[in-house]
């Protein structure tokens, strides 16, 4: 199975140690195409090595390739937004992750998208149990 992981980079890094352990675990289930993500190196000013291009490019194909899409949502962010709009219409299943915050709220435009299967936590034991939920699901179909 091909799993494309997003999570903000640009929008910025305070989960970036969480996002690691969400795609440590995902590579239990397949290969994750954007493990990059959880890169501890990888600032909030992206990949300084590649043109913006050539990264839109990539990440395009990476998502064109992939089985399963799980998006860590709790940090807005312009690209995961965008990747799952391309993710809805490749037609594939969609997890997204967030953990609820006093005086935060989901985007209506995730939550309210049936085609997502939206799921909140409070820690990474309750995230993994709704990773494994939705890929052994997935694994079945």
């Amino acid at each position: 199975m091909k799993i494309y992981f997003a999570g903000a980079i640009r929008g910025g890094r305070e989960d970036a140690d969480l996002y690691f352990q969400l795609i440590d675990h995902l590579q239990h289930y397949g290969e994750v195409l954007t493990e990059h993500v959880g890169s501890p190196e990888l600032s909030g000013k992206g990949e300084t090595t590649q043109s913006d291009s050539d990264i839109y490019n990539r990440d395009l194909d990476w998502l064109q390739s992939a089985d399963v899409m799980v998006a860590e949502v709790s940090t807005p962010s312009l690209g995961v937004g965008y990747e799952l709009g391309i993710a809805e219409k490749l037609n594939f299943p969609i997890l997204c992750l967030y953990r609820p915050a006093p005086g935060k709220r989901l985007s209506a435009m995730i939550s309210g998208n049936e085609k997502f299967n939206c799921q909140s936590y409070q820690s990474f034991a309750e995230a993994k149990k709704h990773i494994n939920n939705f890929l052994k699901k997935e694994q079945e179909e």
